[in-house]
């Protein structure tokens, strides 16, 4: 198995069917995000959740990891950037085959759930994987080279994006730039605005989240 370190937080139920994967944002780690799970498996008892640390030590947080670096935040060059997301999309899709694997789980019952940098890695991977997951969670990001998507996409799946509109990081207007260019690839976008939100996840988008994860697993 492709390892990523990281944390997991088995079916509630004992009975794992679906698959949960958040990754986290620049300069976090897994455990930024499984504690997502613990109000979620309360009412998604079969999912089983996966929380996996990104493959590189931030540049900028060297307490944390990052997916690729950020050249306006950490003097990298986009080469650099460049190679790194592409290695990292590389990794993060042979874990995520090998983790389906190991938990039994197909990509139909299996959601990303993203955040920030994390969510740019979800919307990176996931069009271009042969078999279709059952859908994307987007917290406060973007999408990566919105002009490549059309070409490039090999599945569809329905997405969420949630954004506050306070985000200081990350721009709101991210969202809408996003949403329209999977919408014309062909993706069935969903989208949630999060009054007074900075770059966070506030507790109406979660419930959005949990609402949208309830309705992609047919529960």
């Amino acid at each position: 198995m492709v390892e990523l370190s990281g944390a997991r937080r088995a079916a509630k139920s004992g009975n794992p069917r679906y698959l949960v994967v958040f990754l986290h944002g620049y300069g976090a780690d897994g455990n930024d995000l499984i504690g997502l799970a613990d109000p979620l498996a309360e009412h998604l008892p079969d999912v089983v959740f996966h929380a996996p640390n990104a493959p590189q030590r931030c540049t900028g947080n060297p307490m944390g990891y990052q997916w690729f670096s950020i050249p306006w935040l950490d003097g990298s060059s986009e080469a650099e950037s460049m190679a790194g997301m592409a290695a990292a999309s590389s990794l993060l899709n042979e874990w995520l085959d090998a983790t389906m694997a190991a938990e039994g789980i197909d990509a139909a019952h299996t959601i990303l759930v993203g955040f920030s940098q994390g969510t740019m890695m979800a919307l990176q991977i996931a069009p271009r994987r042969a078999d279709a997951l059952a859908g994307i969670v987007g917290f406060s990001g973007r999408l990566l080279a919105p002009e490549l998507l059309e070409a490039e996409t090999v599945s569809h799946m329905p997405i969420l994006l949630i954004h506050g509109d306070a985000d200081e990081v990350v721009p709101p207007q991210s969202l809408p730039l996003a949403a329209d260019a999977l919408t014309k690839a062909g993706f069935e976008v969903y989208t949630h605005i999060s009054k007074g939100m900075g770059h966070g996840i506030g507790q109406d988008g979660l419930q959005m989240a949990f609402q949208f994860i309830h309705r992609q697993f047919g529960l």
